[in-house]
């Protein structure tokens, strides 16, 4: 092989990985993947304060399932800051204003070729800040908070949702 044809196929195999690293971008918020997880073990897998939500789950054992997960309110008095809403209905993507936020990946400890791997998305909102008052002070009046409240003018919130996918080769039964 010629030279120059060494390193066009260089250049071609160096585009095809970067394109392929840019194609899921980086979590804001960067871990190693988890420990392998025990079957019926539930695994507090990502806390939102902001939604009051946290997510659970814990590996079945079942084929047709092999993973279940379910998210949680923190708190009964909690108040949200944000919201978490269900991924299918959200679809988030980057061109949609989305954020790739975490990352979690872990083994099943009977299992250990399966990786279950959560992606979890942000939608940020633009910070909306009052207008200032004949004092030139940003004030937030209860009243006209209520006011806004009840004609349903409320301020928008940041959304997450989460997506799960289970990756690797099956294993056969009893593992590994």
């Amino acid at each position: 092989m010629s030279r120059s044809w060494r390193s066009v196929v260089g250049f071609s195999v160096a585009l095809f990985a970067f394109t392929a690293v840019a194609a899921e971008p980086p979590p804001e918020i960067r871990r190693e993947p988890y420990p392998a997880q025990a079957p019926d073990e539930v695994r507090n897998l990502r806390s939102i304060p902001e939604a009051c939500v946290w997510i659970g789950g814990a590996y079945t054992g079942d084929s047709l399932e092999t993973y279940r997960i379910s998210a949680r309110r923190t708190r009964p008095d909690c108040q949200p800051r944000a919201r978490f809403v269900d991924f299918s209905a959200a679809q988030p993507s980057l061109e949609s204003g989305w954020v790739l936020n975490d990352l979690i990946r872990f083994p099943a400890t009977l299992c250990l070729s399966q990786q279950v791997v959560m992606h979890v998305w942000r939608k940020p909102v633009a910070a909306q800040v009052p207008d200032a008052d004949g004092q030139g002070r940003v004030r937030i009046y209860l009243d006209d908070a209520r006011q806004q409240t009840l004609a349903g003018q409320l301020a928008s919130m940041p959304l997450y949702a989460a997506e799960l996918q289970i990756t690797g080769s099956p294993c056969a039964p009893g593992g590994r």
